[in-house]
């Protein structure tokens, strides 16, 4: 099995660098196992770096509201970039089985004939895992379905972007979507500045959940989502195929709200566990007593470490 993440270097030099907790607002991560279906093509970019856009299918099976099992799969284009699109070119084959750890991306364009705009999602790995051993896949074990499947896997935490809209199929199901809205900030090599990305996913949700999503949830609030990735395709007027890619919502959480389980436990009375056991804690000042103010800004905090990036060892 073979293994890419990024370097610990990279990751340890990220974790130094001083990141102010209110930047941490949202979450974008897809966690897929499946198969390459064609050969790799690894392309240079002007700049030196490798990339390569990867084709996987992904077979799935889930129960329906009927109780019926579905079966089907689903295709994802991964995009990898520098040393893990040199090693998806060495290593990667068709037929191979890879995990893959990313977010998910939306490129959108001006079709040149048209003028109409286009856009196309995909997956920007993070993290790739090469899973068939050294002599070849293993033979499917008869009997157990549950330890043969694949992996699609999407967790989001972000902003709803519009409200809620619930429809009835003509089957009678209620079908909800629902936008949600993450950001992905980062440091430009060349320039040192600061970027920001936003990407706008569309979420799916069935049945008794999609009527709570549509009662609680407006634009605005605050939400975690949990699902599946699914790209539907069809014929536009003019002929061409489209595409549109949804997360197929299994749970979707209200977050910033109040939970009785959770403030039975909560006392803001309590003194803090002292390190020293025997110790009792210190006493809290006045000001440290004193609640922070509801809609307050959340005060930034940094991360500092006395250990230097160019000591570490690797």
């Amino acid at each position: 099995m073979q293994v890419y993440r990024r370097t610990r270097r990279e990751k340890t030099v990220a974790s130094f660098n001083p990141i102010p907790l209110s930047r941490m607002y949202s979450y974008n991560r897809v966690h897929i196992i499946g198969y390459q279906t064609q050969p790799v093509e690894v392309r240079q970019t002007p700049g030196g770096a490798s990339v390569t856009d990867l084709n996987f299918v992904v077979p799935y099976s889930f129960t329906g509201d009927n109780g019926e099992t579905i079966q089907g799969k689903g295709f994802h284009t991964v995009t990898l970039w520098g040393p893990m699109a040199d090693i998806a070119g060495q290593f990667i084959k068709p037929g191979s089985q890879v995990f893959i750890s990313g977010r998910m991306q939306t490129d959108s364009w001006e079709d040149q004939q048209s003028g109409e705009k286009r856009s196309k999602t995909k997956i920007v790995a993070m993290d790739m895992i090469l899973l068939d051993p050294r002599d070849g896949q293993l033979p499917a074990p008869e009997g157990a379905p549950a330890i043969s499947t694949c992996v699609n896997r999407v967790d989001i935490v972000g902003n709803a972007s519009r409200d809620p809209e619930l429809r009835t199929t003509g089957t009678g199901q209620k079908v909800l979507t629902l936008g949600v809205a993450t950001n992905d900030r980062w440091k430009d090599k060349s320039s040192g500045e600061e970027r920001e990305r936003s990407e706008f996913h569309n979420v799916v949700v069935w049945g008794a959940l999609a009527e709570q999503v549509e009662r609680s949830i407006k634009k605005g609030n605050r939400v975690y989502v949990t699902g599946r990735v699914q790209t539907r395709s069809w014929e536009a007027q003019d002929g061409s195929k489209r595409y549109t890619t949804e997360v197929v919502a299994d749970s979707v959480l209200l977050l910033g709200i109040k939970n009785s389980g959770a403030l039975e436990s909560v006392s803001a009375d309590a003194r803090p566990i002292s390190a020293d056991l025997s110790r009792p804690a210190p006493e809290a000042s006045h000001s440290e007593k004193e609640p922070v103010a509801v809609g307050a800004p959340m005060p930034e905090v940094q991360y500092s470490s006395e250990i230097k990036v160019e000591d570490l060892p690797f």
